[in-house]
């Protein structure tokens, strides 16, 4: 007789793949290495040159048996010159933990005189770079059977994962965590929703401007936070500027939403958006300056804007923004913008040339010269 046996059942603390693309990431970040499979191939150690010191560079470098590479993405490959459209593999046998910085992430490198071209494994390892929030440069290394003990108490995680598990998480309903009003400066008694979810469980943040009618287009700002900008005016940006005006707007408009989404520095977190500024200081412009850290135009997603709107009860809404990027993608997630609604900041000195950027290389619609006269 057949003993009748249960359907699986989920795993009552998570999705397991989602919360090893998490663990690995938190690895990374404490400078710890992450073994990544494919379930085909040679696993592969990976470290964050970012995250690592000279004596885990060493003690990787030793474990490797001097086989051990520097992946560069294609964005930093192609700053160095290499025609590497999967990434660079640089061989690190006899290369410093001081030279490193150079190859990966500093201008005027020396074009590598040996390079690989990437695969599947090494674009997952940026990804969970990106994850952690690090720079997108890694040491790596295919492991032999012999050198997968030296590795055996790393954080594994299939490649798999990273697209399955991730992809997963981002598409469950976010957690509205707590709601409360809180009076605000020139716009008056609003209210903050706090929302919880996606890889990671970050906290996002909406904050609803007066009494939306949900019945009709609501009018929504989707704004990434700026430390230097929200918080301490920087001139560099036009952010703070965006985010006031943006809330002075949606009063006007008789009520709407702003989105604060934790993703600053297009996405690359807070201290890679520091290194980007010093190469701005030198005279690069922000599309550049990120390049030179290997990263693209523009590393932010919305799946936690179209998340919390959807958690609102908003499907349909005009758009508070300059970027037609933005708009394109929240509809291709599902959200209809029937409008998009321009919002822009005071032009300085400081930040003329940062907007100008914007538009000629970013495709904001923005017309620079027409705003510095309208507010002369």
């Amino acid at each position: 007789m057949d003993i009748p046996t249960s359907a699986p059942r989920p795993d009552p603390f998570g999705d397991p793949a989602a919360i090893r693309c998490e663990r690995a990431a938190s690895e990374l970040r404490a400078g710890r290495p992450v073994v990544l499979r494919d379930g085909d191939g040679q696993p592969r150690a990976v470290m964050a040159l970012d995250s690592s010191t000279a004596h885990s560079y060493a003690a990787f470098a030793q474990a490797a048996g001097g086989r051990h590479y520097l992946l560069l993405t294609p964005t930093r490959a192609q700053v160095l010159g290499l025609d590497a459209p999967h990434g660079a593999r640089v061989p690190l046998a006899g290369v410093s933990y001081d030279a490193l910085a150079s190859l990966a992430y500093l201008r005027q490198a020396q074009v590598p005189a040996q390079h690989d071209a990437g695969d599947a494994l090494d674009a997952g390892a940026v990804e969970i770079a990106r994850l952690g929030l690090l720079l997108p440069a890694m040491i790596a290394v295919a492991l032999t059977p012999a050198e997968e003990a030296a590795f055996a108490a790393c954080q594994w995680l299939q490649l798999s994962d990273l697209f399955e598990g991730c992809a997963r998480a981002a598409a469950r309903p976010y957690e509205l965590v707590t709601r409360t009003p809180v009076p605000l400066r020139e716009v008056g008694m609003s209210e903050f929703v706090v929302f919880r979810g996606g890889v990671a469980q970050r906290d996002q943040v909406a904050i609803v401007v007066g009494q939306p009618d949900l019945s009709k287009p609501v009018p929504v700002r989707v704004h990434s936070s700026c430390l230097t900008g929200d918080l301490f005016g920087s001139l560099k940006c036009d952010c703070g500027d965006q985010l006031r005006r943006g809330l002075d707007k949606l009063k006007a408009l008789g009520g709407g939403v702003l989105l604060y989404l934790d993703q600053e520095g297009r996405g690359t977190g807070i201290a890679a958006k520091m290194r980007a500024y010093g190469y701005q200081h030198a005279g690069l412009d922000t599309i550049d300056a990120d390049a030179q850290l290997g990263f693209g135009p523009d590393e932010r997603r919305y799946g936690s804007a179209v998340a919390m709107l959807r958690g609102l009860g908003i499907e349909r809404i005009q758009l508070l923004t300059n970027n037609p990027s933005k708009v394109e993608r929240l509809r291709a997630a599902g959200i209809e913008v029937v409008e998009r609604i321009p919002v822009t900041g005071e032009i300085t000195h400081e930040n003329e040339q940062y907007l100008r950027t914007k538009a000629a290389r970013a495709g904001h619609a923005l017309d620079v010269d027409a705003l510095i006269l309208a507010s002369q």
